[in-house]
């Protein structure tokens, strides 16, 4: 577990307290026990000078020594009146007298002359000691000094001891009120050293809190201090910090923000890899494009992830030539055509961007360069075909065949009929065009489309009894009528009609349907839409061919379609008149079993049509 540093601090100046006060409290101990013994080594001093100046005139002459029962009744007497224990020793260490013993002669049989304060007086002069006294069982501090009187020929050694259980018993209780006094001097010398660090440490924690804050992101939150010393100074660079950092991290994020946007709402796809070739950043597009995740491809190599040669090639250059490169490529799975652009960003180190790769979706761009080249063409060619008929039979007539009546007749005729196709294919061009360029309007009125179909079948019946047709037609109950302009719409069904009286064989079938559509593929309004279907049982359209039948000048059987005459341009036409009206039609995968166009109109509103015919 971390500790804050004003608690690591305060143990710390707490521990050196403690410290300073236990080195304070020994001293002060041991100076105690030291002026305790200098105390009692003085008055055993006296006490040892007292006795022997009282001895000092029992041994002046050798010719009258004191009897042991003597010495030992002054030895009581001195004893009592130093209040001490007295003890006169030999220099053998032979007891000769003792305060401390009953009777008239001293009864211990323990020679004293190991004792060290007896040894240390018979060497020196004078010794000491502090022991367990072996009689009164108390412990005792000795004082031992020789006494040379004129009347004896050896020394004697003069020992007083005292016992000290009640001067300890004093100055343990003087320890006892040191100790308490330190400790509630320390406890409150502790408590102030805590008030004082925590005081002094409270603003680097405020600072400190500011900090971690800051680290997290939270910019609005100060760290605030009147003071003006070093941890004002620290407070306010913290606070100018936060503001530079809040201002710049808006800055980033809107710019982040932006990027972003720009990047989401990119068409082209886009990607950013760094100096080894590892993806950095991609946006929706090029997933997309390639149909991998961002998730997936960051941090991969660019090789690993898309496994295209010519794509892997532009890279490699772009990284070793550090220049701009456009490379144009198929995608194989999915056949797109793509334009890549590759340029060098710049960065020199891992994960920073080196190279940007630029996609560009031109698969519908090509699609529509290949569909104006068809068209080119095809208008082109249907044009060419009508003028050199026709410049075919002049140049013939020019050369003498209007000299023949019935000849010149006959090619008068042709270049009528080519000249009549000619100006239907222009008339259909710019009818296509004007439908295309929304410069016609269609009316918006309420429409029978019973009446639409009559109006179709009327121009179409004599084309299906000539080939032996059988034209049916059927109406639901329910169908109702819409809104739009019913002369484009006859044109819709008439188109519709005469390509399936075409491309059937003689004696086929043709079948026109109107009926609520059960499920609409233009609309989700709740009024729905109704279906439109021509059906016929021709030669059918082949897989390949169905999604292009509605451009202009596309032919399944060119050679077939010019025989049975056209323009090429009737389905363009069905469709754009069809899609003004907010509609949708399409032709039914029915390969080689007849085919069935498709027409869905919204319904706007109207009343239902009659009965089913």
């Amino acid at each position: 577990m971390k500790l804050p540093t004003r608690w690591k601090l305060a143990c710390v100046v707490v521990f050196a307290t403690a410290c300073l006060f236990l080195i304070a409290g020994i001293f002060i101990i041991r100076s105690l026990d030291r002026q305790h013994l200098f105390q009692q080594n003085t008055v055993l001093e006296t006490t040892v000078k007292f006795v022997e100046y009282n001895l000092s005139t029992l041994f002046a002459s050798p010719d009258h020594l004191p009897s042991p029962s003597h010495l030992q009744t002054i030895a009581h007497e001195l004893g009592t009146r130093a209040s001490a224990r007295v003890t006169l020793i030999t220099s053998d260490g032979t007891v000769i007298a003792d305060s401390a013993i009953q009777g008239d002669t001293p009864s211990s049989p323990e020679n004293q002359a190991n004792k060290p304060e007896v040894r240390h007086a018979l060497s020196a002069g004078q010794g000491q000691d502090i022991r367990i006294d072996e009689i009164t069982g108390d412990r005792t501090f000795y004082r031992a000094a020789t006494t040379t009187s004129t009347g004896l020929h050896n020394p004697i050694v003069v020992r007083v001891g005292i016992a000290t259980t009640q001067m300890d018993r004093d100055i343990n209780r003087t320890k006892q009120t040191v100790v308490l006094t330190l400790g509630l001097v320390f406890l409150a010398v502790a408590a102030f050293n805590v008030w004082l660090v925590r005081s002094l440490t409270h603003p680097f924690s405020a600072v400190a809190r500011a900090a971690r804050r800051l680290a997290s992101g939270n910019f609005a939150v100060l760290a605030k201090n009147a003071e003006h010393d070093d941890v004002g100074l620290l407070a306010d660079t913290l606070n100018q910090i936060a503001d530079r950092m809040q201002t710049q991290f808006a800055e980033l994020s809107e710019d982040r923000a932006q990027l972003l946007a720009v990047l989401t709402s990119m068409i082209e796809g886009v990607m950013v890899l760094d100096r080894r070739g590892y993806v950095l950043q991609m946006n929706p597009a090029l997933e997309r494009i390639f149909g991998i995740s961002r998730a997936e491809a960051r941090g991969r190599p660019f090789a690993e992830l898309f496994r295209n040669r010519q794509l892997s090639e532009l890279v490699e250059e772009t990284l070793r030539s550090r220049s701009h490169h456009e490379a144009e490529l198929i995608l194989p799975l999915t056949g797109r055509c793509l334009q890549i652009e590759a340029s060098f960003a710049g960065g020199e180190r891992d994960n920073e961007a080196c190279v940007v790769l630029v996609c560009h979706d031109i698969t519908e761009l090509r699609r529509l360069e290949t569909i104006r080249k068809d068209f080119v063409a095809n208008v082109s060619h249907e044009l060419r075909t009508p003028l050199t008929s026709i410049k075919g039979y002049v140049e013939a007539l020019l050369d003498g065949a209007k000299d023949d009546p019935e000849m010149a007749a006959n090619f008068l005729d042709i270049i009528l009929k080519q000249s009549d196709r000619l100006n239907l294919i222009i008339g259909d061009l710019l009818e296509l065009s004007h439908i295309e360029s929304g410069r016609i309007s269609f009316r918006q009125d309420p429409i029978d489309l019973r009446a639409v179909i009559d109006r179709a079948l009327s121009t179409i019946k004599p084309l299906a009894e000539k080939k032996g047709h059988r034209l049916i037609t059927f109406f639901e109950d329910t169908a109702p009528s819409i809104t739009g302009d019913e002369d484009r719409l006859v044109q819709v069904m008439t188109n519709l009609l005469d390509n399936a009286v075409k491309y059937t064989p003689p004696g086929g079938t043709i079948t026109v349907t109107a009926r609520r559509a059960s499920r609409s593929r233009t609309t989700d309004g709740p009024e729905g839409a109704i279906e439109l279907s021509v059906s016929d049982t021709g030669i059918g359209i082949p897989e390949a061919d169905r999604p292009r039948v509605f451009e202009r000048f596309y032919r399944v059987d060119k050679a077939r379609s010019r025989e049975l005459g056209g323009t090429g341009l009737g389905l363009a036409i069905v469709k754009h008149i069809v899609e003004g009206h907010g509609g949708e039609v399409w032709v039914e995968a029915n390969e080689l079993k007849g085919s069935r166009f498709i027409v869905h109109l919204p319904i706007h509103g109207g009343h239902h049509g009659g009965p089913a015919r």
